[in-house]
């Protein structure tokens, strides 16, 4: 409960009547410092009058004192800086290496914060609040969930910067990595970034003349060519044949066929659609970063990505299995998961590296004017009535769920702050 003692100092929730040290000098809290995330004490900068004496320095949590030797604090310099002690329990006296006794505080506040934190952690839903969302006022969840938009793309962001550095500021190759990932849908995203990531950009740029040269490339890396074909599969043993010229030419590991998952999915949602789509995109010369930023509104973006498959795909959803031919592009719903998981973080991304201001700006119109996601995540809110308009408010609300409600991070949450704090004020 380490956290809830966190918490409660933090934002001053604590019965502060009479604070007094354990040894009864009267406590007077001036400021509780700030959070650290990172290691040594729990709080920065802090500063309290203990006694006639103002002190200022660091404070260190526990909900036992005698964790502070668990933790081995006893034997780190670092631990000398903190200036008062918050327990729970003091269960022994505590002194610094140089041998003067710590100043420490049994931490009391409202027991009814412990049952109803308890009860957010432990309440077996998915979303812990969600039949108190009704308690909260619309504005004030107006207001996180466009902070969670920010949050979420910013998370997004934060990986493509990361790609960027791998590939020494390669756009075009940082976009192939994101839109493989995207055609994952969910299902085969880390896979789908796992191949691109095994398949540079530039290999395939050394055969972007030949489609069945590309293909071989993708399918032979994804572990789809690995058997000889069960039944006499022209084209299918053209790509092997291709891909284990090309395996050998550049030192190519393929990827294991059991990373695919294919349970209960659609054939027009089988990964081989999706490898086909990408090595039309990359023959002829992969461009789609530029043509994402050329872009000058939705319409334009949407034509970016309606390629036609042809050829083998025309009559085919895998190898070896023929099917009716139709046209297969990807629908609206397919296109919009591309726009909004992967041009609106590219854009957003560029724009922070480049502080090219328009490009942001294209990003959040992008999420404000497409249709918000449907999936059991978006479900549990509107479920409940709460009103989500478009793809901004329900990426918001993924983030919601993912980093806060899935890992009961209730405490860091302002819904979950302010169902705590509206119910218990500090005496």
């Amino acid at each position: 409960m380490e956290k809830l003692l966190h918490y409660i100092w933090e934002h001053r929730l604590y019965l502060n009547n009479d604070l007094y040290t354990t040894t009864g000098f009267p406590v007077e809290v001036i400021d509780p410092g700030y959070r650290n995330s990172d290691a040594g004490p729990d709080f920065f900068n802090a500063k309290v009058k203990i006694g006639n004496r103002i002190w200022a320095g660091n404070i260190e949590i526990h909900q036992l004192a005698s964790d502070w030797l668990r933790h081995n604090h006893h034997l780190d310099k670092t631990y000398d800086s903190v200036i008062l002690h918050i327990v729970e329990k003091n269960d022994i006296q505590l002194f610094r290496t140089t041998g003067e006794p710590i100043p420490q505080l049994e931490l009391r506040y409202d027991p009814r914060f412990r049952s109803e934190y308890e009860f957010l952690l432990q309440h077996d839903t998915p979303i812990p609040c969600l039949d108190r969302l009704y308690e909260i006022e619309p504005i004030f969840i107006a207001d996180w969930v466009s902070s969670l938009a920010i949050e979420r793309l910013l998370h997004k962001a934060e990986r493509i910067d990361q790609w960027l550095k791998q590939y020494q500021g390669n756009w075009e190759e940082v976009c192939y990595i994101a839109f493989a990932r995207t055609l994952g849908f969910g299902t085969n995203n880390d896979t789908f970034e796992r191949l691109a990531r095994s398949l540079p950009l530039i290999f395939m740029q050394k055969h972007a003349d030949s489609l069945l040269q590309i293909e071989a490339f993708l399918f032979g890396q994804a572990g789809f060519l690995q058997e000889r074909s069960s039944s006499d599969d022209k084209y299918y043993n053209e790509l092997r044949e291709e891909y284990h010229f090309l395996q050998h030419k550049f030192n190519l590991s393929p990827l294991s066929i059991e990373a695919w998952k294919f349970t209960r999915m659609r054939p027009a949602n089988f990964p081989h659609q999706r490898i086909a789509l990408l090595a039309q995109l990359i023959y002829k010369g992969f461009t789609l970063f530029s043509q994402i930023c050329d872009a000058s509104n939705e319409t334009e973006l949407r034509q970016v990505f309606q390629t036609r498959l042809q050829g083998y795909w025309d009559t085919h959803y895998n190898f070896g299995e023929t099917s009716a031919s139709r046209a297969k592009v990807l629908g609206q719903n397919a296109t919009d998961i591309l726009l909004i998981n992967t041009v609106v973080p590219l854009l957003f991304a560029y724009s922070r590296q480049t502080g090219l201001q328009h490009f942001e700006e294209r990003a959040f119109n992008v999420l404000e004017n497409l249709k918000p996601e449907k999936n059991h995540i978006v479900s549990y809110f509107t479920d409940s009535g709460l009103t989500v308009q478009n793809a901004l408010d329900s990426q918001a609300l993924i983030q919601l769920h993912n980093e806060y409600c899935q890992r009961r991070q209730c405490l860091s949450c302002r819904i979950g702050h302010q169902l705590l704090t509206k119910k218990f004020q500090p005496i």
